[in-house]
């Protein structure tokens, strides 16, 4: 057995989109099942994302504090965001990402894993990077606005992280998936071994 996803798509007998948001929608697909029979399917179309796990010199996590309004928290989270421009680069805007929430750039970058964050309920697609080689951008911070306007930033030990994620006291995905992600790698072939920054993402094609 080859334990690997595999992409497959079943026959749609009829689609529609009963409501477009600003970012996403949300589709309705009557779907043929293996027995012939025809389900409908609700599900949230997202553009996809990217986050940026951020690692400084001395081993801390660059981490954001910020109101998410559907949960009704201020969630720990690592910077992210979405994929506004079709077929963009992943890279770039996880570059764009870092600049725009932490005002920081990184000089090495490598694939630390993708993710579909729901899919039982929504096609968003998340890759994240692992970034090393930190340092203060050049120029002026970019304007935030709505809810990043509030945002607070720190940086904290890995160790300090997984403890929050076991303890059930951290939550977001990009910063659970990718810490514990982290820590893997460093236990498995190391860091240096990750994929390449602009590694194939069937997910969500790209030009590089």
């Amino acid at each position: 057995m080859t334990l690997k996803d595999t992409a497959e798509e079943w026959e749609v007998r009829a689609t529609e989109t009963p409501f477009k948001g600003n970012k996403t929608s949300v589709r309705t697909d009557d779907v043929v099942m293996p027995d012939g029979s025809v389900v409908r399917r609700d599900y949230q179309v997202h553009p996809g994302s990217v986050a940026v796990l951020a690692l400084d010199d001395e081993g801390r996590v660059l981490v954001i504090r910020q109101y998410r309004h559907p949960v009704r928290h201020k969630l720990w989270e690592i910077p992210a965001g979405l994929l506004d421009i079709p077929g963009e680069n992943p890279l770039h805007a996880a570059q764009r990402e870092l600049y725009e929430e932490a005002h920081v750039k990184a000089e090495d970058w490598r694939v630390l894993t993708d993710v579909y964050t729901t899919p039982g309920g929504c096609d968003e697609a998340v890759r994240i990077f692992l970034a090393r080689d930190l340092s203060e951008a050049e120029g002026q911070r970019f304007e935030v606005e709505d809810e990043e306007a509030d945002m607070e930033l720190a940086r904290v030990s890995v160790d300090e992280l997984v403890g929050g994620v076991l303890a059930g006291d951290l939550h977001n995905n990009c910063l659970v998936v990718g810490v514990l992600s982290l820590v893997a790698a460093r236990h498995g072939d190391g860091l240096d071994a990750l994929r390449p920054a602009e590694a194939p993402w069937p997910a969500r094609p790209f030009e590089v």
